[in-house]
């Protein structure tokens, strides 16, 4: 268990995160107003949990390329990206959320993944000209919403997204940028956008069995026209068969029920009443503050896109995001 705590945790009103989020706020004391304040542009939400690993030298671009599933021999200073390293058999391991500065590539990951991810790296150097780093004492990373007018500190590593902006921020920095740029956000506003998006995050829309195909990372983290990385074929073969064996799907909860499903819930047939076939579970559920209850799951492929299904034993419509 992390024993790490943030400093923005002594902000008036912060209650600590659950796991996987432990050492941050999950939230100031109203979830939706922070809310809304993250879909104004406002605020900011402290990720500083999150690890940060650094890739320097001249080979850093061309050496990933070979190792992730995203392209990035070429990847221009300031572009953000997303990447993931994937087994043998091409299950998912690590994800990657990635920018190049012109002179070192960031990442962060999940928290607790970097020992693993810098373990994988440092085995496939070989004769490359790069030298890869645990950056996680020196950097924090902060959210900032799209539209935010906060402006990052000079030389800080930003990634921008249509989502907002991941600054690597020097940890020292941490609390005086909250003050000037709050207010702060907890990660229960910024995760039930993040499932209103249909995103899914590793360790909890994954397994040891999940394969990009089954949760829309085709889209975002895979390039289908290079090769030469680890998992490659099985992306190629499912891509060209057309049949991951199961599939995302977006949940709209029925907002008469007190308690959301927890993750890991079964997910079942409303036909079939609480008893039925399990044929998938919940991996993250959230209250919206427009949407109301909300939920990703991971599904059995062949479910009808129009099912009405149970969330353990919420009854719930689903949002086709990975087509059956």
């Amino acid at each position: 268990m992390s024993s790490y705590a943030s400093p923005l945790l002594e902000l008036p009103g912060a209650v600590a995160a659950r796991e996987p989020d432990l050492g941050v706020a999950a939230h100031y004391g109203d979830l939706f107003r922070e809310q809304r304040a993250l879909a104004k542009g406002e605020g900011l939400v402290d990720l500083s949990h999150r690890e940060v690993v650094s890739v320097t030298g001249p080979d850093r671009l061309s050496w990933l390329h070979l190792l992730l599933t995203q392209h990035v021999e070429r990847l221009a200073p300031g572009q953000a990206t997303e990447a993931l390293i994937l087994s043998a058999k091409g299950h998912i391991e690590h994800v990657l959320y990635l920018v190049d500065d012109g002179e070192t590539t960031w990442a962060h990951t999940e928290p607790g993944a970097a020992a693993a991810l810098l373990a994988y790296l440092e085995s496939m150097k070989f004769f490359y000209r790069v030298e890869v780093a645990d950056r996680t004492a020196e950097f924090a990373v902060v959210h900032l919403p799209a539209g935010s007018i906060a402006e990052a500190p000079a030389g800080a590593p930003v990634r921008e997204t249509p989502h907002g902006r991941d600054v690597f921020l020097p940890r020292g920095e941490l609390p005086a940028f909250a003050e000037a740029n709050g207010p702060a956000i907890g990660v229960l506003a910024y995760e039930a956008l993040r499932v209103e998006g249909h995103r899914p995050r590793l360790g909890l829309e994954t397994d040891h069995r999940t394969i990009p195909h089954e949760l829309g990372w085709l889209d975002t983290a895979v390039h289908l026209q290079k090769g030469c990385y680890r998992g490659q074929e099985t992306v190629a073969r499912v891509q060209n068969l057309g049949r991951p064996p199961r599939r995302l799907v977006f949940l709209h909860l029925d907002g008469s029920e007190v308690t959301l499903p927890e993750p890991g819930a079964p997910v079942r047939l409303a036909a079939d009443g609480p008893e039925g076939r399990e044929l998938g579970r919940v991996t993250t559920s959230a209250r919206h503050h427009e949407l109301g209850p909300i939920a990703l799951a991971v599904i059995k492929r062949n479910v009808p896109g129009d099912a009405p299904l149970l969330a353990d034993a919420t009854p719930a419509a689903q949002e086709v995001v990975v087509a059956p």
